[in-house]
């Protein structure tokens, strides 16, 4: 609670706004803004989401799980069944079926598939 305080405090001081003026953005009080900044009080979400639109940063930032204001990345890498009925239609639906190639890039498509999987 204290780190998304000292976050919410950094980021109206950055751009050098009072806790009066936050307040009358969001349509609360001073006291309130005042308790979140200092770790007195958990700060509702709605006014989490409105910092987070309001200073361009990601929730990831406030709440302190990265430094940087874009937010965590996160490598995703889905789970891909090779042999699953979807994905033969996925590589069906890529390649024109009048094309001499058609045959050999799906297959490379698919060794490639397993090749990640490993």
């Amino acid at each position: 609670m204290k780190e998304v305080g000292n976050r919410l405090k950094s980021l109206r001081e950055s751009v050098k706004i009072s806790q009066v003026k936050i307040g009358i953005l969001m349509g609360l009080k001073q006291s309130s803004i005042n308790r979140y900044e200092n770790g007195q009080a958990e700060a509702p979400y709605r006014v989490l989401l409105w910092y987070a639109d309001y200073f361009d940063v990601s929730m990831d930032y406030i709440f302190g799980r990265c430094v940087e204001p874009q937010g965590k990345l996160y490598d995703y890498q889905p789970k891909i069944a090779e042999d699953s009925p979807e994905m033969r239609r996925f590589i069906e639906m890529c390649f024109d079926p009048d094309s001499p190639m058609n045959g050999r890039l799906k297959q490379t498509l698919i060794e490639m598939l397993k090749e990640g999987k490993k």
